[in-house]
């Protein structure tokens, strides 16, 4: 009885999401991290209904799809995703409406792999949290809006053109974020945070980045993963440690304890949006502003 009720709730979702798109015309894209809610909105414009799936301080390593979030996926008309195994829970729901020929932008596929950072103990074999280059975003940019002009030919110029001012504002966000950094030394940048999201970070802004646990949030770190932290952050000096707004914040205070208890005190520095941006309506709820409060947050705390 219950997946009787399940389906029918689906299909009337879907009759109404049909519905929506016939009276307006507009193609519905659903979305999965905020991130690229965010890049999708910029692109699209008025000529898009746009549905991320995923809010602020959510962990798309740990995400699963509600009833309601399954009927969007199918009834969407493009869906856009990051990939890498980023949305791990969703992979299931993706191969899914692959074999149903459903229409999907994988932004991670514009990416040449030589560029992207590998890791043994990731289940992609790849770190995949590549929007913290903004090189790499710059090109996911260009890449996003191809691939809606494809689809929705008729309004591919106006994508093209949103693409280009929004990679324009990226290209001074590079210039800003840069300025702000030079206040670091090389020695001084060092970033320690709860699980390993800001590897390309670090390979665009020259900082040794060390996480706590790893590529994904799956796994926790455990008491040697503390104890060999700590002492880094004694041996190497660190000043300031980062909780993140879609990780719990219990592993860095273990941490610091565990550097208090060898004689050395270390700071929190501040919080960190990683997979997820700011609450919306917010300067930190849009990809601009996340990258900049979050380096305002670093430097300042490292200084």
């Amino acid at each position: 009885m219950k997946k009787i009720i399940t389906l029918v709730v689906i299909l009337l979702a879907i009759g109404c999401g049909k519905k929506e798109k016939k009276e307006s015309g507009k193609l519905n894209v659903v979305t999965t991290t905020t991130m690229i809610t965010d890049l999708v909105k910029n692109i699209g414009g008025d000529k898009l209904i746009v549905k991320g799936l995923m809010g602020s301080g959510v962990d798309p390593h740990l995400y699963k799809a509600s009833e309601g979030d399954v009927s969007k996926l199918f009834d969407a008309d493009v869906v856009v995703y990051n990939g890498l195994h980023l949305e791990g829970k969703l992979e299931e729901v993706f191969e899914k409406m692959e074999h149903q020929n459903k229409k999907t932008i994988v932004v991670s596929d514009v990416i040449d792999k030589s560029s992207l950072i590998s890791s043994e103990l990731f289940a992609s074999n790849y770190d995949p949290h590549i929007w913290f280059d903004i090189n790499n975003w710059i090109k996911i940019t260009n890449y996003v809006a191809k691939k809606l002009g494809e689809i929705d030919v008729k309004n591919a110029a106006f994508y093209k053109e949103n693409a280009k001012k929004y990679v324009e504002s990226l290209i001074v966000l590079n210039t800003e974020i840069a300025t702000k950094i030079n206040e670091l030394s090389e020695e001084q940048r060092v970033l320690v945070t709860a699980h390993d999201a800001f590897n390309y970070f670090g390979k665009q802004h020259k900082f040794n980045v060390v996480g706590l646990q790893g590529l994904s949030t799956a796994t926790e770190a455990g008491v040697q993963d503390v104890q060999k932290l700590a002492k880094f952050i004694i041996e190497n000096e660190v000043k300031a440690v980062f909780v993140e707004t879609s990780v719990p914040k219990r592993t860095i205070e273990a941490l610091q304890a565990a550097v208090k208890s060898k004689g050395q005190e270390v700071a929190i520095g501040g919080t960190l949006y990683s997979d997820a941006l700011g609450s919306a309506g917010t300067k930190e709820g849009t990809y601009i502003g996340m990258y900049k409060a979050n380096v305002k947050t670093i430097v300042d705390a490292l200084k």
